[in-house]
């Protein structure tokens, strides 16, 4: 749970730069609904009897404020990796499915229980729902109001309702920012290519 939490503190704050700092992370509105569902989700795989009922009760009710103030709601069942980030929260409900590591939220997504499972790396655009027995792969850029009937693969970027429009690509979370410190970091031991944004 504790290293989960860290990688998505660390992924909130590379969100936004201006932004920085542990005590500022903690403050943001989308920062207790991923501590909620971080601590639901250990209290369900916990053994100690006792303390797994004490802190179920607790959960639940944490789980009600969260929803009822962020309006946010991660199912405790789902398993998602680390680098979990809601950038805009309200709205958003996620069903017990498997999600990959450094996922990207925006408001009003919906994944449904039905989702096979999400790989690393993948955003979701404001309003996009994942309905049905779908499959989405790695690098996946799911844009804004598309609905997921059909699995995705890997690389793509997803539009349109329902979501047929595959561009190849896919390349969530490159921001400016980012563009300029992938470019300064070497690659196999040789020395970066410049590039202009």
């Amino acid at each position: 749970m504790w290293d989960n939490l860290k990688a998505d503190f660390r992924a909130a704050e590379e969100d936004r730069k201006l932004e920085s700092g542990w005590l500022r992370v903690l403050l943001r509105v989308e920062t207790p609904a991923i501590i909620c569902y971080r601590f639901s989700h250990w209290v369900t795989q916990c053994r100690i009897p006792v303390v797994r009922q004490i802190c179920q009760i607790f959960s639940i009710v944490l789980q009600r404020l969260v929803q009822a103030f962020v309006g946010v709601y991660i199912s405790p069942d789902a398993d998602i990796g680390p680098g979990l980030l809601i950038h805009t929260p309200f709205g958003i409900v996620v069903g017990p499915t498997k999600i990959g590591a450094a996922c990207t939220i925006q408001s009003g997504v919906v994944i449904t229980a039905a989702t096979r499972s999400i790989g690393d790396n993948v955003y979701f655009g404001p309003g996009a729902k994942v309905i049905g027995d779908a499959k989405i792969g790695n690098n996946v850029v799911i844009v804004a109001n598309s609905v997921i009937l059909t699995d995705v693969p890997d690389n793509t970027t997803v539009m349109g309702v329902p979501a047929r429009i595959k561009l190849p690509g896919g390349r969530p979370k490159r921001f400016k920012w980012q563009v300029e410190k992938d470019a300064q970091q070497p690659v196999n031991g040789k020395e970066p290519v410049k590039t202009k944004v």
